[in-house]
Parts: C-alpha cells; structure tokens; sequence
C-alpha cells in the first residue's frame, strides 16, 4: 500500500468540527510543513489537542493566531500570547491538564482504557468536576482517555512503510498520539527504505501510520 500523499492532500483531511493532536514540544517534533499548511487552509472549530501552543508564527501556535481552535486541551501556553488572549476574551475554550495527566490520557486513549487514576490535581481546580475513587483509604481522580479523529505527528527518521523513529526530544507527545487517534498523519524528515531501520529502534509501528508525508 501507497501511503504517501502531498500535503495538500494530508490538510484536504481535516476537516471543519474534528479533533486533531498535534505532537511536539515549541514546535520541536511538531509536523511542521504540514501544519504551516493548514494554518493556510482555513478551516475552523477544531478542537486541538497538543503540550503547548508554540508561538504565534510557529507551529500550532499559528492555528490560535488564526483563530481556527474553538477548544484547547494543553498543559501550558505561556509562549503564545494569542492564546491567553482568546482565553480571557471567551474565545476559546481551554482545558488545562497537567502535562503528566495529559501523555497518561492519550496513552490510555491508544491503549483502549476507560481512563486511570492519579492524585496529581486533587484540592485543585484540575479536580473540579472528575470523579473521585478511593483505593486503600487512599483518593484519586479518575482520568478519562483522549482520542481524536486525526493525529499529526513528525518523525525524524522513517521508512516507507511508515515505521517511525524520533530523534532526542522530537519524541515527546508523537509516539503516544500516534496510537491514539482514528487517521494518522506522518511527517517524514529523513526517508529510507524498508528495512533499514533497527526493529527495535522503532518507536511508530507503521500499523500506526494512514499516510505518510515527506518533508
């Protein structure tokens, strides 16, 4: 099977309404081509799932500037202004988790669990609203899974069959989202062929992986 499409084509499948993770860290490990194509495409009322929101020309920080997000789910967004700004003014829903709670969260959503149980957040405002289960004397808050309809992530290194392999911090969010969402999308920096890469260095089983984009 063909799995590479142009970019082009990778943005055509977001479409207006869905839920889209992005992986990276201030854009580092963040498909960038790809994204710095669907902050040109216009498409609105996505709910973004990603650790931050970048900057404001930078990443998917550049989907905030462009006002293309209804809701957010991050753990931190002190590098884009945009972003505090549309949440002050209630143009933006966001939903912040901590960064811990939300790579178990999508773990979980990849890994077809009904969520987990963490004491991180409890007396917080991060508990208001979860259920609360005791285990030995002990309270937690239940975690519910995060999934979404698309996912994009950036690989380092991959072959073309989609097998994956993050270099240093690249790996970050990339490796979780990519077994948590329904189309997966792949940004391909350095591009070998089938059988080059170590099995045991792969990180993305290209079973993971819908299309591949080559940057």
């Amino acid at each position: 099977m063909n799995k590479f499409i142009s970019i082009e084509k990778a943005v055509a499948q977001v479409k207006e309404g869905m839920t889209v993770m992005v992986g990276g860290f201030l854009a580092n490990g963040t498909p960038n081509a790809i994204v710095d194509a669907l902050a040109q495409s216009g498409v609105k009322n996505l709910t973004l799932i990603c650790n931050d929101t970048a900057y404001p020309d930078k990443g998917v920080g550049q989907l905030i500037a462009n006002k293309q997000v209804k809701k957010l789910i991050v753990s931190h967004i002190g590098t884009n202004p945009c972003t505090s700004e549309q949440m002050n003014s209630g143009e933006l829903d966001i939903e912040f988790v901590p960064q811990g709670t939300l790579a178990e969260r999508i773990r979980s959503g990849g890994a077809g669990l009904g969520g987990f149980l963490t004491t991180t957040g409890m007396g917080t405002i991060v508990a208001e609203g979860k259920p609360v289960v005791c285990v030995d004397g002990k309270e937690y808050l239940l975690e519910k899974p995060l999934r979404a309809d698309i996912a994009l992530v950036g690989a380092s290194v991959g072959d073309k069959s989609g097998n994956l392999i993050y270099k240093g911090t690249s790996q970050n969010f990339n490796p979780l989202m990519a077994s948590a969402a329904d189309l997966v999308i792949a940004e391909i920096s350095e591009l070998v062929e089938v059988g080059e890469l170590a099995p045991e260095a792969v990180r993305t089983p290209a079973i993971f992986v819908d299309y591949i984009v080559e940057k």
